[in-house]
C-alpha cells in the first residue's frame, strides 16, 4: 500500500513538471525584451512548491525555450550558460524565500536575475550590454518572481501544501 501512495506522488510530481514546462513554453512567448520574457514564472513556482531542484529544471528548461523562439541571440553556448545560472538562481530564491521570509527572497532572486546576472557578462560583453540589460533583466525578474510568490501563496492559503 505504502508503494502505491508512493509511486502516486511521483506520477502527480511527473505531471505537475510536465505542465509548468508547458506553461514556461507558453511565457517563451510573452517576450518583455529580447530573450527577456515570462518563462521563469512557473521554474519560481516550482521551487517554492515543489523544491528547489524542480525549480532549476524548469527555469533551466523555460529560459531555453525562450532562447529557441528568440532564435538564441547571444549563441547556444551563451544561453546554456543563462540557463545554468537561472537554475542556481531559483534554488537561491527557495532558499532565501524559506529560510528568512518571501520578502527576502523576492529580493534576493530579483538581484541575482537582474542587475548580478547582467554583471556577470560584462567580461564577455562589455558594460554596454550590463547598461542595456539591467533594468529590463531585473524588471522581468521581478515581475516573474512576484507572480510565483503570490501564486504560492495562494495555493498554500487554500490548503494545496
Amino acid at each position: 500500500m505504502k508503494e502505491k501512495a508512493h509511486s502516486l506522488k511521483n506520477v502527480k510530481t511527473l505531471a505537475m513538471v510536465a505542465m509548468l514546462i508547458a506553461l514556461s513554453a507558453i511565457g517563451a512567448l510573452i517576450k518583455v525584451f529580447n530573450t527577456v520574457a515570462f518563462d521563469s514564472m512557473p521554474g519560481y513556482f516550482a521551487a517554492l512548491y515543489l523544491g528547489g531542484g524542480y525549480g532549476a529544471m524548469v527555469i533551466s528548461l523555460g529560459h531555453l525555450l525562450t532562447a529557441i523562439t528568440s532564435g538564441f541571440p547571444l549563441g547556444i553556448t551563451i544561453h546554456i550558460y543563462i540557463a545554468i545560472q537561472m537554475a542556481v538562481y531559483a534554488y537561491l530564491f527557495r532558499l532565501f524565500y524559506k529560510r528568512f521570509n518571501p520578502y527576502v527572497g523576492i529580493i534576493v532572486g530579483t538581484l541575482l536575475n537582474g542587475p548580478i546576472s547582467a554583471l556577470l557578462y560584462v567580461p564577455l560583453f562589455g558594460w554596454g550590454f550590463f547598461v542595456g540589460w539591467s533594468l529590463p533583466l531585473t524588471i522581468a525578474s521581478f515581475a516573474n518572481i512576484l507572480l510565483a510568490s503570490l501564486v504560492y501563496k495562494g495555493i498554500s492559503k487554500i490548503g494545496g501544501e
